[in-house]
């Protein structure tokens, strides 16, 4: 089975406010890009591989306008394209990606939604849901990321990407304690079933039995850090307290590996505080030469 490991450190998906509002520690003008250095400790940090390795071409430019109503359009649709050339001259049966924000998982998952049909469910570890639409109040692409899997969102990026999208009834959530609407009364009207933090850490099964009533042999993991509990690990941009702990995090993931074949897994959202600002003390300094 080829293996492709796709390290796609994107920032743009999160608001400039949002992103200001919970990294409060940190000027903006380090913590908005964090999430580069973040994909970038993700690759150095995981497990070598000897699978096929590459990164996302992604910009740096500061000024990002909204357009479609959807803030930093233009650079989300371009690295959404860069993302999709490469799976497409790689084609590979296994994607995993390390970002970056929430919204890196729209490409590899669609690609492998496609690529093996009907045989597939998404478990999205979470403490959002991730289904805002375009015009919603908060516009930030990484709220969008689940909603644009399942076929709904911007036109563009829908047509985009194959035309075989995931059901969205085949997706739960899991560790969701963010239940503002409209993306609460989506979740429900699609039929997206949750699982919350406290289930979870208490036990695999519900989600095995969830996912083994799909019928499903095929599983896409998506695994936003913002899940844990920021008492165990303060890692993400999002910190909302009462979440996973690591070892029910590791638990579910290998217990679903035991039953299913884990096609897809991304890691999104990290958001390294500490080391932000051991770099930023590095670049002040006068001595590199």
């Amino acid at each position: 089975m080829k293996n492709l490991r796709l390290t796609f450190p994107q920032w743009q998906g999160a608001g400039q406010e949002v992103v200001q509002q919970l990294v409060t520690e940190l000027p903006i003008e380090q913590s908005r890009q964090g999430y580069m250095l973040g994909s970038q400790l993700l690759d150095f940090l995981a497990p070598k591989t000897q699978s096929v390795t590459r990164q996302v071409a992604v910009s740096k430019q500061w000024e990002t306008p909204e357009q479609q109503g959807i803030l930093a359009y233009s650079a989300i649709y371009q690295q959404l394209q860069n993302a999709w050339a490469i799976l497409q001259q790689e084609q590979p049966e296994r994607v995993i990606t390390l970002g970056g924000d929430c919204a890196v998982s729209v490409a590899p998952f669609a690609y492998l939604a496609d690529k093996y049909a009907d045989d597939v469910a998404i478990i999205w570890i979470d403490a959002h849901p991730d289904l805002n639409l375009p015009y919603d109040p908060y516009r930030g692409f990484h709220a969008m990321a689940l909603a644009q899997i399942g076929g709904f969102g911007d036109a563009n990026i829908t047509a985009t990407l194959p035309q075989h999208k995931i059901k969205l009834e085949n997706a739960l959530i899991v560790g969701l304690r963010e239940f503002s609407n409209p993306a609460e009364q989506r979740r429900q009207d699609w039929g997206i079933a949750s699982i919350s933090s406290q289930a979870a850490n208490q036990s695999s099964t519900p989600i095995l039995q969830w996912l083994k009533q799909t019928g499903k042999s095929k599983v896409l993991i998506h695994l936003d850090l913002d899940v844990l509990d920021p008492n165990e690990l303060k890692i993400a941009v999002g910190t909302d307290p009462n979440g996973m702990t690591l070892s029910a995090v590791s638990r579910v993931i290998n217990d679903i590996a035991k039953q299913s074949d884990i096609v897809g897994f991304t890691i999104a959202e990290p958001m390294p505080r500490e080391m932000i600002k051991l770099k930023g003390l590095l670049n002040s300094l006068p001595c590199w030469g």
